[in-house]
């Protein structure tokens, strides 16, 4: 596990090495800019000091990014319940809760960059821009800087940009970062712009402090000077987060090289040990995920999507298994969350204020925090049971009722995402399978169950409802996606009575029962589901 752990450290150790290029052009078009006869001329001391402080800012605001930087966005605690929780443990002598240690690591971390990078702004545009050329010194350039920070900073978390985005499409590394330029230099150009509006207000608001008396030609020309520089910083850093981005969100191949003796014995147990062995939502754990998605759906590495399919089916079992875990997890939280709107609908039935959006969406807020990780899951796991129609020499897939674990999986889950969403999802009378009117949910529940339904609510327009929305396409195109492959076997078992034998488990699904897994699963059949 040593080079699963080294990932992270050494892709941050390319990025700082690429960064400084990008910083160094940047620091050195500035001063050529602003030189007096534009040329960049032979450097200083003033200068290489200057150049050695602007590049210590980036690495004090680098090394902010890499603590906080993440692929799973986790909420952290106000300030005033990490006082509350500091205060219970201080008097009563327990030990606080796991879920508030973590939110307050998360909360330290957030504050920690939101410092790091007021100090790395306030160094930065001290190096960038000359203090003998501007009104007040270096203690104005500093405060100026410090508030280009604040802002830097605020907009940072709001956007809530610390957290790792994969790319649908893995490009090669320059072409995605070479994307990434025109929206750098317009962002940056509108950061700049904020940030140099409110450190001049800043500096209005404690003009008496500074005492200064220049004429209004040299005033203008030290607001250009500090634009400028506010400009450039706020380039780099733009440039510094994309760079970020593209070299973290990078597929890491976990294999053994091609041609070696661990590829011919096993070469899906580097795969394996980061799947079981990694910590859960970190980065590795992702790019593990990333690797197993990506070996089932293409045809690139078809000699380790082969090795899943050995003689003893504990290769095939085992991917199966870190596929479905997440979204059993994911199932499982939502028929929690679903059963408790039920208890709680049902109670407040009576009274006369019922629960808000609000409300309710925060006891849904996290369980669509691993969205990416779900639709991976989802898609690799459907992928690798459709290739194994033709790759699976031994019936591997079959005989060990992987498949019908993987289709209960996916119908349950796909069954909890929609009456999150405010559909009803119960039986059908046979009738109504018959014609076109089976695609119009006919409910014969009872009140209790349509008012949890209804508590749901249907709401789209905001994220937690968009990433439910996306999980139910990515899960119905994934059962699409198995259907589509064994359409005819299925049709065969429907018309025989194996379909419920071959591909619906024995046992309880984590969400409706057996009968309302087989209605969906004809409905897929049919493709009519929708």
């Amino acid at each position: 596990m040593s080079s699963v752990t080294d990932i992270v450290k050494n892709r941050f150790l390319g990025f700082l090495i690429w960064q400084s290029i990008h910083s160094s052009i940047i620091f050195i078009l500035f001063r050529t800019i602003l030189s007096q006869n534009g040329i960049f001329s032979l450097p200083s001391f003033l200068t290489c000091f200057s150049f050695l402080t602007f590049h210590l800012s980036l690495l004090l605001f680098s090394a902010s990014l890499y603590f906080i930087s993440s692929p799973h966005f986790d909420r952290h605690s106000p300030p005033y319940d990490l006082v509350l929780a500091l205060l219970r443990c201080l008097f009563t002598g327990l030990s606080p809760p796991q879920g508030v240690l973590r939110r307050a690591r998360v909360f330290l971390g957030l504050f920690g960059f939101f410092l790091g990078a007021a100090l790395a702004g306030t160094t930065a545009l001290v190096s960038l821009c000359k203090s003998e050329s501007c009104g007040g010194g270096v203690a104005v350039v500093g405060l100026r800087g410090f508030g280009f920070g604040l802002v830097y900073g605020i907009y940072y978390l709001f956007k809530r940009r610390w957290v790792l985005e994969f790319p649908i499409i893995q490009r090669p590394l320059f072409f995605r970062f070479k994307m990434c330029l025109l929206s750098a230099v317009g962002q940056a150009i509108k950061l700049s712009a904020a940030a140099y509006i409110f450190s001049g207000v800043l500096i209005l608001f404690l003009q008496d402090q500074f005492e200064s008396h220049i004429r209004m030609g040299n005033l203008i020309f030290e607001q250009i000077i500090f634009y400028v520089g506010a400009f450039s910083l706020c380039l780099c850093w733009e440039l510094s987060h994309h760079l970020h981005q593209v070299i973290h969100t990078k597929r890491y191949i976990f294999a053994p090289p091609k041609g070696s003796a661990a590829a011919e014995t096993n070469p899906s147990e580097p795969l394996l040990a980061a799947l079981e062995e990694s910590t859960p939502k970190s980065l590795p754990h992702y790019l593990a995920y990333l690797d197993l998605c990506m070996v089932c759906d293409n045809n690139v590495d078809t000699w380790r999507r082969a090795a899943f399919f050995e003689e003893t089916g504990e290769t095939y079992k085992k991917v199966v298994a870190v596929c479905l875990r997440p979204l059993e997890h994911l199932a499982s939280n939502l028929v929690e969350g679903l059963e408790s709107s039920i208890d709680k609908t049902h109670q407040q039935s009576t009274q006369v204020r019922l629960p808000t959006v609000s409300e309710r969406d925060s006891r849904f807020s996290e369980l669509f925090n691993d969205s990416q990780l779900c639709a991976w899951c989802s898609w690799a796991v459907a992928s690798l049971t459709a290739r194994s129609h033709k790759e699976d020499r031994f019936g591997i897939a079959q005989l060990s009722g992987s498949n019908a674990a993987v289709i209960s999986t996916l119908l349950s889950c796909l069954l909890a995402v929609e009456t999150f969403l405010g559909k009803k999802t119960s039986l059908q009378s046979p009738n109504a399978l018959m014609g076109p009117a089976g695609i119009k949910w006919a409910t014969v529940t009872t009140a209790r169950r349509d008012g949890a339904t209804s508590v749901v609510g249907k709401k789209s327009g905001v994220p937690l409802h968009s990433q439910a929305y996306a999980i139910a396409d990515v899960l119905r195109t994934s059962i699409y996606c198995i259907v589509s492959t064994f359409h005819e076997e299925m049709l065969t078992g429907a018309r025989t009575g194996l379909l419920e034998k071959d591909w619906v488990i024995g046992g309880k699904p984590l969400y409706g029962t057996r009968e309302l897994l087989l209605q969906k699963l004809h409905l897929f059949v049919d493709f009519r589901a929708c």
